[in-house]
């Protein structure tokens, strides 16, 4: 049968359930619970909290509400997920993991991400692009377009997104397909409810050629409608339902830890892994290095997670010349995986003459070109304790620099925040960014520290205050480090979103300009004409 062309227009539907579950409550200890997000935005309040347990509660909620927020794990860095005065819809209860296939699986909004990993483990399949934090609601990283560290090879959540459905301001429904729906040639897609079409305009701003972006609203010429509600933070829809496209054989993970004396030497190696792996990728060769995420931590992460123990509770030594350590994940091909005593035999006789030419050999063999070989430690597939150790000390990074923040927040001024960045630049132009960063932060004598995605080319450079005119300062470099990542092609808002953040909002419009926020605009009275739908997030009312 011949596939349908795509058309601009999709009608709505009205909701289908019981639609009295996910009456309002007022309560004060419930709605305790709501009033702030991870970012720990201020001042949060809320007049009631709605749990919807159907699609058409959620239906019936939208449509009499005057002003709403919809929430999910509350995980947001950005303030996207804080309350301020509306009514909060969690989809909490919408927690049914609804059909697992061989390709895809469907999930109501409020599944977590371990839950997901979980049902998909017994079929041994695997979802990829999951963030840091497994407790993220699947309709929460839909709305944040989230992303991790696998993204170097992955993506990010907008590629694993085959279908939504999607509750509007009005109470309808949108079901959305991929492919199905695509802008007019003219920029425009057209939503029609009963006798009422909605012309939904497709702005014109160019978005960053980077692997993550989570700015707003997306934007391309005939552009498909899923994408314009994926990274939306909740502003023109509510999701309840998505399917993601999965891999049906999970990984063999092998992880790499290595200390270098030099971010020289870091950058050569990282360019090193990631040229393998995209050799890899194209050869398709079944020996080849195959990396999906890699690591960065720079000479003051390491030097917090050494003063808080991390380094010691997971067993491994940082050597005192440590300028960088770097983390890299290698999948392994199922039908190569060893042993442990093969594996290391392999490790062991890497650099000899001989005809064994597996993955890991070649992984032992590069970093053994780059002189490494006595800094580098191999956390094979069997080792999974060791892997978790290496991975918990990972994050063990950003642990220790919240609890710095906090304990400023407690000891010297209640009025400090966290204040940090979420950028990414074309790995091209990696170095020049790192520059960049320690420039605006030393100009203003601040103590920070790097960490991130270095496959991407994402980090997060994070001040660590001593008082809030740190924050300040802070706050005043990260827009100064804004403006030097947008001349380099990057893109300033890379995972976390916008949210409420001041900072973020402006730097939003430092990368559209005043135009591009015009234009969203535009696209948000189209879809959710009274503004009700998470007023303030991404730009103020």
């Amino acid at each position: 049968m011949a596939r349908l062309m795509p058309s601009h227009r999709v009608h709505t539907r009205s909701a289908t359930g019981d639609p009295i579950s996910g009456a309002l409550s007022t309560s004060s200890e419930l709605l305790a619970r709501y009033l702030e997000d991870a970012a720990h935005y201020p001042d949060g309040h809320a007049i009631g909290i709605a749990q919807p347990e159907t699609e058409a509660a959620m239906s019936a909620t939208v449509r009499q509400a005057h002003r709403l927020i919809p929430i999910g794990a509350q995980s947001s860095l950005t303030g996207g997920a804080t309350p301020m005065g509306e009514i909060v819809v969690t989809t909490e209860q919408l927690d049914q993991i609804l059909q697992v296939g061989n390709t895809e699986i469907t999930v109501q909004a409020g599944v977590p991400l371990n839950a997901i990993r979980k049902a998909l483990d017994e079929r041994g399949a695997f979802y990829p692009p999951v963030p840091t934090f497994e407790g993220a609601l699947a309709g929460g990283v839909v709305a944040t377009n989230a992303a991790g560290a696998g993204t170097f090879k992955y993506g990010s959540t907008r590629d694993w997104v085959s279908r939504l459905k999607v509750v509007l301001a009005d109470g309808s429904v949108l079901e959305l397909a991929r492919g199905q729906v695509c802008a007019h040639p003219d920029g425009y897609f057209e939503i029609v409810t009963g006798a009422n079409t909605r012309r939904v305009p497709v702005p014109t701003y160019q978005m960053p050629r980077v692997p993550k972006r989570s700015a707003g609203y997306y934007a391309a010429p005939e552009m498909d409608l899923i994408d314009l509600f994926v990274g939306s933070e909740g502003t023109l829809g509510i999701v309840t339902e998505v399917t993601f496209a999965i891999v049906t054989r999970r990984p063999v993970i092998c992880l790499a830890w290595v200390s270098l004396a030099s971010e020289a030497e870091a950058l050569e190696l990282v360019t090193m892994l990631r040229r393998e792996a995209q050799s890899t990728w194209n050869s398709g060769d079944p020996r080849g290095i195959d990396v999906a995420a890699i690591e960065y931590m720079d000479r003051r992460s390491l030097d917090l997670v050494t003063a808080v123990g991390a380094d010691r509770h997971n067993e491994l030594h940082i050597p005192d010349d440590s300028a960088v350590a770097i983390l890299t994940r290698v999948e392994l091909p199922h039908d190569s995986v060893p042993t442990p005593e093969q594996a290391y035999a392999e490790i062991a006789g890497a650099l000899e003459s001989g005809s064994s030419d597996t993955p890991l050999v070649r992984l032992c063999r590069l970093f053994a070109r780059a002189g490494l070989t006595g800094r580098t430690e191999f956390a094979l597939p069997h080792d999974r304790r060791r892997q978790q150790q290496l991975i918990a000390l990972r994050e063990s990074v950003p642990e220790a620099v919240n609890g710095a923040v906090g304990r400023a927040k407690r000891e010297v001024d209640a009025a400090i925040e966290k204040t940090a960045a979420d950028m990414i630049v074309p790995f091209n132009r990696f170095a020049e960014s790192l520059e960049s960063f320690r420039s605006a932060f030393d100009d203003r004598g601040l103590d920070y520290a790097i960490w991130g995605h270095i496959s991407d080319g994402n980090v997060h450079p994070n001040v660590i205050p001593q008082s809030y005119d740190n924050v300040r300062q802070g706050q005043a470099a990260i827009l100064a480090c804004g403006r030097e990542v947008i001349r380099m092609g990057g893109c300033p808002l890379a995972e976390h979103g916008v949210g409420r953040n001041p900072i973020k909002q402006k730097l939003l419009r430092q990368l559209y300009g005043e135009s591009g926020i015009e234009e969203m605009r535009w696209v948000k009275a189209a879809v959710d004409p009274t503004g009700k739908l998470s007023p303030g997030v991404l730009f103020p009312n």
